[in-house]
């Protein structure tokens, strides 16, 4: 009885590197860019918010979204956002508030997988 003995070459693909134009025309829109670094509200934190009647005024909002970004820039990814009478838990990777609380609400909570915390009172 004879022993065949087949050797497979496994073929490695090779990766050619393409020019690319470094001049070319985008289709991003400085609208799109806005609207990106915008702050969401999940469906989950308006149902919240709406039941535990939160609301902030526009100036909150903006002093947020500024502090926010500066959290951002600091390596912050999910942060806690005390305001006079509510928190708000921050997705700041996302760009996008997960949840809201009253702030009476907070006495029993334990908040968890936060890595910065923000206070605008």
């Amino acid at each position: 009885m004879k022993n065949n003995v087949f050797h497979v070459h496994n073929q490695v693909p090779v990766k050619h590197s393409i020019p690319t134009d470094t001049h070319k025309k985008t289709d991003v829109s400085f609208k799109d860019i806005l609207q990106k670094e915008q702050l969401n509200i999940s469906h989950h934190a308006k149902v919240r918010m709406k039941e535990r009647n939160i609301t902030l005024d526009e100036t909150k909002w903006n002093n947020m979204q500024d502090k926010l970004k500066d959290a951002k820039a600091k390596g912050v990814t999910d942060s806690l956002v005390l305001v006079e009478d509510a928190a708000l838990l921050v997705s700041v990777k996302n760009n996008t508030v997960i949840t809201a609380l009253d702030r009476s609400e907070m006495e029993s909570k334990l908040i968890t997988n936060i890595n910065g915390a923000i206070m605008l009172d």
